[in-house]
């Protein structure tokens, strides 16, 4: 009895969390937690959004086996600061995440990074440049300047609460609403 009920509420948990989401590389997965909004809607702003998923800059790509671990290492990390409501304001990373985040930019912009022309124009290229973080002089990219709770909810783009349900809340949650009314 004790086992079919661990294994019913671990099912449920599994369900209620969208947890099979997190085997894709849909961006929307990183929005079954609310915090992630600012990120996401940052994201979809920016020139990224059609060339890279969040996967594609926030875990490793050197094997399929490190890509899982990561993510479910991280997701457990962010799942628990999540269930405890301990989120910052403005969500950082970390820094194996930084190290992951550095890895992917160079893995995707070697050509920039290694182009001669560019030692020519761009200061802090002329010293060693795999020695700061990307996102040292290139911050706004892909998630903007401000990146918090209360600055982005709808203030890229307007949008009426229908329309921004639809696109920014996940399935699971828009479902969960409806049935609450």
């Amino acid at each position: 009895m004790l086992c079919g009920l661990i294994a019913g509420l671990g099912f449920y948990i599994l369900n209620v969390s969208n947890a099979v989401s997190y085997l894709s590389d849909d961006p929307r997965t990183c929005m079954n937690c609310h915090v992630m909004t600012a990120e996401y809607i940052t994201w979809d702003h920016s020139s990224h959004r059609n060339v890279a998923s969040c996967n594609d800059c926030h875990v490793p790509h050197n094997n399929i086996a490190n890509k899982y671990f990561f993510k479910a290492k991280d997701g457990l990390y962010h799942a628990t600061i999540y269930t405890l409501r301990m989120e910052p304001q403005a969500i950082k990373m970390r820094e194996p995440s930084e190290k992951v985040v550095q890895a992917n930019c160079i893995r995707c912009h070697a050509d920039q990074v290694a182009d001669a022309k560019m030692l020519s124009w761009v200061d802090s290229h002329k010293e060693d440049r795999f020695a700061r973080q990307c996102w040292e002089c290139h911050r706004e990219t892909p998630h903007g300047r401000v990146r918090s709770l209360s600055a982005v909810e709808t203030s890229i783009e307007p949008l009426d609460i229908k329309q921004q349900q639809q696109e920014f809340v996940p399935d699971w949650l828009s479902n969960q609403m409806e049935n609450n009314k």
